[in-house]
């Protein structure tokens, strides 16, 4: 089971238990996160693909922690002119961990074999 959310103007493809970097989010460390724009849902095999978003269907992570990403050099230059700049770049980053992709429909709870011989015995 896996789904394809947006998070933070960025598409993510994402499955329960799964560690992503995305650009840096609200929220302190061990917060958790509910994303509601689901682009597409994929239940084994059954998939459905929103109209921009699926409606009832979410994926709830939990902040691992903030960062920063690796750094980034950018080098311009102009030949022949002695025109040369470098510049450094460290994107803001936090870590993530996807818990659960979440359906709207209710789940079936499991009645277990002694509660069915409770209710034979009192009907």
């Amino acid at each position: 089971m896996y789904a394809i959310v947006d998070i933070a103007g960025q598409q993510f493809k994402v499955e329960k238990n799964q560690e992503i970097f995305v650009h840096r989010l609200k929220g302190e460390t061990g917060n958790s996160i509910k994303f509601e724009k689901v682009l597409l849902f994929d239940d084994n095999g059954k998939i459905s693909v929103g109209n921009p978003f699926i409606e009832g269907v979410s994926v709830n992570a939990k902040i691992i922690n903030h960062l920063k990403g690796d750094k980034v050099l950018v080098f311009k230059k102009k030949r022949r002119k002695g025109y040369q700049k470098c510049n450094g770049h460290r994107q803001y980053l936090t870590k993530i961990l996807i818990e659960d992709i979440s359906t709207g429909e209710p789940q079936k709870m499991e009645t277990s074999e002694n509660e069915n011989k409770v209710n034979n015995i009192v009907e």
